[in-house]
């Protein structure tokens, strides 16, 4: 689980600019129009029969230009997706509106090879990758399709369906879903600013899916625990793997939200501390939440590769439901450290950013 960086460049649009004269020029305000006709916003079309302008979502990425909207009409795209870091304000919908209806999906694992024989990886792994700024997902589905069941001969399984590598980040009514590591909030600078904000969607895995050092927000999202067959009081999986820098007050934040699952009792931990790093210290918070029969209530952490989970900052607040509880391993904020570990404070950073709700 050590993501390494993977980029494809592209190369944005140029838009012609009109010569701006007269009294704006005399009042020093051609630049300022310039720069607003160069950067109007477009809307790029995708549609697999052609309607559109483009027929795969890559295809419009790699010619849209910063700040444009990529509409993708209803179908199933079997591709990879990758936005680099200069698309910044990028906006990636479904044109339906409904997840369900537009799927990007992929079969790949980390342990599969390219052309040269080399393991993808982590990070090589991911069918959507994204690095830009400012950037929006809405009414979309994305889904990592790899079977480990299919390929036993397969020992690195990860198989991430979402990479979100940048700062400013919002995804709205989508649902990711895979097994082993579905959701990775990623900082390329362990201490840099990078947040993502995931609102009224879905989420799906069965190991460490929801993980990363980035600082994520899941609000009002429904994450299920996939069931892999353990009887009750066995393991069937883990919800979530941070590796927070220790230099970083805010990690991962589950908030609101439902968790469900139809795997047996006690089958299920809700994290474990994933410490790659020496500096690595995982943070989340996971609070007024409704937890499943399938989280081990007598203890939801724990130890990952020989690390403690009591070295990292695991806390709940005034979780519900049949896997809820108060106990000596289940650490709880106080109702006035709570109202630190919100989703506005979680991300607000160096700019008060408040995409909440």
């Amino acid at each position: 689980m050590t993501p390494s960086n993977e980029q494809s460049p592209t190369h944005a649009r140029r838009r012609p600019v009109a010569l701006v004269t007269g009294a704006a020029a005399a009042l020093g305000l051609a630049a300022a129009s310039l720069a607003g006709q160069a950067q109007a916003a477009s809307t790029l079309t995708v549609a697999k029969d052609g309607s559109g302008m483009y027929t795969t979502v890559q295809a419009a990425v790699n010619a849209a230009s910063a700040g444009d909207t990529i509409s993708i009409a209803k179908g199933t795209y079997q591709e990879i997706v990758t936005v680099p870091t200069t698309k910044t304000g990028l906006t990636l919908k479904g044109a339906t509106g409904n997840a369900e209806d537009v799927v990007i999906a992929y079969d790949r694992a980390a342990g599969y090879t390219d052309a040269g024989g080399n393991k993808y990886g982590t990070l090589g792994s991911s069918v959507a990758t994204f690095s830009a700024n400012n950037l929006t997902v809405t009414g979309l589905t994305v889904q990592n399709t790899f079977d480990k069941g299919a390929h036993p001969d397969i020992t690195d399984t990860q198989a991430v369906a979402v990479t979100a590598q940048g700062d400013r980040q919002t995804f709205r009514n989508d649902r990711f879903i895979s097994r082993q590591d579905t959701v990775l909030n990623w900082a390329p600078s362990a201490t840099g600013q990078y947040r993502q904000y995931f609102y009224s969607s879905f989420v799906t895995g069965d190991v460490d899916f929801v993980f990363g050092n980035a600082t994520a927000v899941y609000d009002r999202v429904n994450i299920q625990l996939r069931d892999s067959g353990a009887a009750a009081g066995g393991q069937n999986g883990f919800l979530s793997a941070p590796n927070t820098s220790s230099a970083k007050t805010y990690g991962i934040l589950v908030t609101g939200s439902s968790i469900t699952s139809s795997a047996a009792a006690n089958t299920y931990y809700l994290g474990r501390p994933w410490h790659p790093t020496s500096d690595a210290v995982g943070q989340l918070v996971i609070r007024q939440t409704s937890l499943p029969a399938a989280v081990k209530t007598a203890g939801p952490w724990t130890d990952m590769s020989g690390y403690s989970w009591k070295n990292a900052r695991f806390f709940e607040y005034r979780n519900t439901g049949a896997g809820a509880g108060v106990n000596s391993n289940r650490p709880q904020l106080t109702d006035s450290q709570a109202a630190s570990y919100t989703a506005q404070k979680y991300l607000a950073g160096t700019d008060g950013w408040n995409p909440v709700g």
